[in-house]
């Protein structure tokens, strides 16, 4: 492909190389697009091996075979709460940008505990030379996942020189992905390129696919709702096992406050109010019974998983401020979900009950190549 040569040559020859090449009428394949919207089994693979390649352990990923028609670029070093993502080129003309999931150091796990919920348009003061401005989102009720802004506030700074080289060198595909807390922060990365894309900082012809594995809630449904409309039908896939508790997390709690602005809760209340005295007691009360606890709950989470969080990590980042939250911990699902179906092969394979230590049995990328091999499509 000539746009392997060109990505060897500086940026002056790069163009003098392009006006040779068009003045001949030939192609250049750097400069064609091949993502197409929607699953693609021997696409998504391929990605899962790449996330293998880091993502486990080696005697997990010896299970996995190496990518087949990928290779590595760039490995960035470890950054904000031990956070690493590569760089690789895929049939030699799609980027694709990994993203890390957890390890096994506390530091890494504060990025999934910091689960307050956090506007999807603000700023995070983290050091003093370091403010991440950020726009995740359109809808102003929309909501995000606090660590994993966090966290993509660090990769980020290295991730958009790299694409800016990959535009540079003829490449106008990307595919972002990640598994398990690197499909969380995959989401904020991709909402945030595509944030961008909208205000006309990246070009118009850069296509973002997106691909996340045993990921957990990314926000709130304002968020998932700007998010879909964003990325567009089919260019963001959710690939999840239905035996896998992560895509469950964080919890959610859902309260009144997180319906929209026009629903039948303040007609129903102003009723109440011409009602007699007695049964206004009654209904309030049952009212205050079924709404307070979840209340009570989003409070808790927000002691916990966020002002109490936060203070862990400023042991690691003591300048950083921690961010009001939002007054919620509503989690949805993001992304056009891909189930991955067990059966009772699977369970013969993946069997909890020898050894109940094992947590993340049916979490591991080798549980989900099994199913993607076996069990998709059937």
């Amino acid at each position: 492909m000539l746009y392997k040569i060109l990505m060897e040559i500086p940026l002056l020859c790069k163009k003098i190389c392009l006006y040779f090449f068009l003045a001949l009428g030939l192609p250049i394949g750097g400069y064609a697009q091949v993502l197409q919207p929607g699953f693609d089994k021997a696409e998504f693979t391929e990605i899962l091996a790449i996330n293998a390649r880091f993502s486990e352990s080696p005697e997990m990923a010896r299970y996995i075979p190496n990518p087949e028609h990928s290779r590595l670029l760039y490995k960035s070093g470890e950054v904000g709460l031990v956070n690493h993502w590569q760089l690789w080129l895929m049939d030699e003309r799609v980027a694709v940008i990994c993203t890390r999931g957890s390890t096994r150091e506390g530091e890494s796990w504060l990025a999934n505990l910091f689960a307050a919920q956090i506007p999807a348009k603000g700023v995070l003061h983290i050091e003093k030379d370091f403010e991440f401005e950020y726009t995740l989102a359109e809808h102003p009720r929309a909501a995000v996942h606090a660590g994993y802004v966090f966290s993509s506030a660090f990769l980020l700074r290295d991730v958009l020189p790299k694409i800016d080289s990959c535009y540079r060198s003829g490449i106008r595909d990307f595919v972002l992905s990640g598994h398990s807390q690197g499909g969380g922060i995959t989401y904020i990365m991709s909402a945030y390129l595509l944030q961008l894309q909208k205000a006309g900082k990246l070009p118009a012809d850069m296509r973002i696919k997106v691909y996340t594995s045993a990921s957990p809630k990314p926000g709130n449904l304002y968020f998932a709702y700007d998010y879909e409309h964003s990325v567009g039908e089919g260019w963001s896939q959710h690939v999840v096992n239905t035996e896998d508790w992560v895509p469950q997390s964080p919890f959610t709690v859902q309260t009144i406050s997180d319906l929209p602005d026009v629903n039948p809760v303040p007609a129903l209340r102003a009723t109440l109010k011409k009602q007699s005295f007695f049964k206004r007691l009654f209904f309030n009360s049952l009212y205050k019974k079924m709404t307070n606890p979840s209340q009570k709950a989003v409070d808790r989470y927000q002691k916990y998983l966020g002002k109490f969080t936060g203070k862990q990590i400023k042991k690691y980042y003591p300048d950083f401020v921690i961010p009001d939250f939002v007054n919620s911990n509503e989690y949805v699902r993001t992304g056009k979900q891909v189930v991955l179906y067990p059966d009772s092969s699977y369970f013969e394979q993946f069997d909890y009950s020898r050894d109940k230590t094992k947590i993340m049995l049916h979490h591991s990328t080798v549980a989900y190549y099994y199913l993607l091999k076996h069990n998709y499509g059937k």
